[in-house]
């Protein structure tokens, strides 16, 4: 066999699965990259930004609801730690369906993920522009145009090189996580020292009074779990990273591992200490949690700082979007499952042919902004919970299948594993699927999307017949080659 053979087709020549989209990449992404990454990942408007209208309507028992959802997300993310560790690759978990599912099932967790984060990061340019608009300076600027704005910054960074992302992503994590430990450290001082919080005095009893840890029973508890799962998106997004870190058996597992311990501490821990600086009723949707604690202690520019904090995570979000959408779409367009354009790398080794495809999505975001501005943000908001689910859906399914072939003798298992499977890819399907069972029951929203799961489908079934010849084509040439 020739060297110029096994060049075009390395799998050949070792005998594992080799993913065509892996090659070109620069390892510029460090340990400090990474782990910051897996925080930011892991940290986001769900929290900055959400946790006040959940926490009003379930009380104290909030904290118990993160608890059980994180526990969920880092399975997940677990499962694709493991993956990645049997094989690193830049595709990811649609690297990954490939291998265990075949090229449909490649096609579909990768055009799932394109769903989500085109419609997360239309979200986040809108949310953007709606958070630049709290300072008098940026009112009479139209959204659009800060939408615009905003997105030009990013799509120039993800173009420079993989490094200067790295870079950015890491500041906004830094900026996130020293505001929540900030904060932290103020909340415990005031529970330390007895310090009245609004006139309210604080302490744990906070968690028991106005009507217990569930002051409203246990139904409205349950029906926020949906939200929450979605404030953990982006926890995947370490696994996408893989392929441009020089050393991911070493970096990786630290950097997974510390998810659950942050999941811990940022989420758990900061809900747990709201609710004990605060009776739960005095939060409210729409209003950061944090920022009604600083304005009941009189802190002044308490708005203002957390609103640039919340600026942050929208903007990392978004660049995070492009980041990982234009590893993806490579991995797909040199399988011929998206445009083969997608699959082009630039001289520094950045896909922008799939960058600029998710930048033309982010910018009908900004026509949306332009001509609904009021209703941007609910519009494309619900599909992205479908793509986030069927996304986690498939890391799961992909893991399931590699198991079974470790069972089988045919794959080793790394060290780094995720625990107790099979079991626990199959509770954490069914409980995914609990969570689409109770969105039907919050109307309309959470109806709306349940009922978009057919049409997605069937947009899905029609893409692939459009573009199975051109998949087959690709894989008859690889195995002639």
């Amino acid at each position: 066999m020739s060297e110029e053979t096994l060049e075009r087709d390395p799998e050949r020549s070792t005998g594992t699965h080799v993913d065509a989209g892996d090659a070109g990449y620069s390892k510029s992404l460090q340990a400090r990259h990474i782990n910051m990454i897996a925080i930011g990942g892991a940290i986001g408007t769900g929290l900055f930004l959400g946790a006040g209208g959940r926490l009003h309507e379930a009380g104290p028992a909030l904290a118990l609801v993160y608890a059980v959802c994180g526990v969920f997300a880092f399975f997940v993310v677990r499962a694709l730690g493991e993956l990645i560790l049997h094989r690193p690759s830049s595709g990811s978990f649609v690297s990954y369906a490939r291998e265990f599912m075949g090229e449909k099932g490649a096609y579909v967790g990768g055009w799932l993920y394109f769903l989500n984060w085109g419609t997360t990061g239309i979200a986040d340019i809108t949310a953007v522009a709606m958070y630049t608009h709290y300072w008098s300076m940026f009112s009479d600027i139209p959204q659009w145009v800060m939408a615009l704005s905003a997105l030009a910054v990013v799509l120039v960074v993800n173009l420079i090189s993989v490094k200067i992302f790295g870079e950015l992503e890491f500041w906004f994590a830094i900026i996130k996580v020293a505001a929540l430990v900030i904060f932290m450290l103020i909340g415990i001082g005031l529970l330390v020292t007895g310090h009245q919080v609004g006139g309210y005095e604080s302490g744990p009893h906070l968690l028991t009074d106005n009507g217990g840890f569930f002051p409203a029973g246990l139904l409205p508890v349950v029906m926020v779990v949906q939200g929450i799962v979605f404030a953990y998106a982006s926890v995947e997004l370490v696994g996408v990273t893989a392929g441009e870190t020089a050393e991911p058996e070493k970096i990786m597992p630290k950097a997974i591992n510390s998810i659950m311990w942050r999941i811990g501490i940022f989420y758990v821990g900061s809900v747990l200490l709201l609710a004990m600086l605060l009776p739960f009723n005095v939060y409210e949707e729409g209003t950061s949690p944090f920022v009604t604690v600083m304005t009941e202690l009189g802190v002044p520019a308490a708005g203002d700082v957390m609103n640039l904090v919340v600026l942050t995570a929208a903007m990392s979000s978004l660049n995070s979007g492009l980041y990982s959408t234009g590893r993806i779409l490579r991995s797909m367009a040199m399988s011929g499952s998206a445009p083969a354009f997608t699959g082009v790398m630039s001289r520094n080794h950045v896909p922008y042919g799939g960058i600029l495809l998710t930048c033309a999505v982010y910018a009908v975001g900004v026509g949306i902004n332009y001509m609904v501005p009021s209703q941007a943000f609910e519009i494309v908001l619900n599909f992205a919970a479908i793509g986030i689910i069927g996304t986690w859906g498939m890391i799961l399914l992909s893991h399931l299948l590699f198991w079974r072939r470790t069972e089988q003798g045919l794959l080793d298992r790394p060290s780094y594993q995720l625990p107790w499977s099979p079991w626990t890819q199959i509770i954490t399907l069914a409980f995914f699927a609990i969570v689409l069972a109770l969105m039907w029951f919050d109307e309309p929203a959470g109806r709306i999307t349940v009922l978009s799961i057919p049409i997605i489908a069937a947009a899905l079934v029609t893409g692939w017949f459009c573009v199975r010849g051109k998949v087959a084509a690709v894989t008859h040439e690889k195995e002639g080659s």
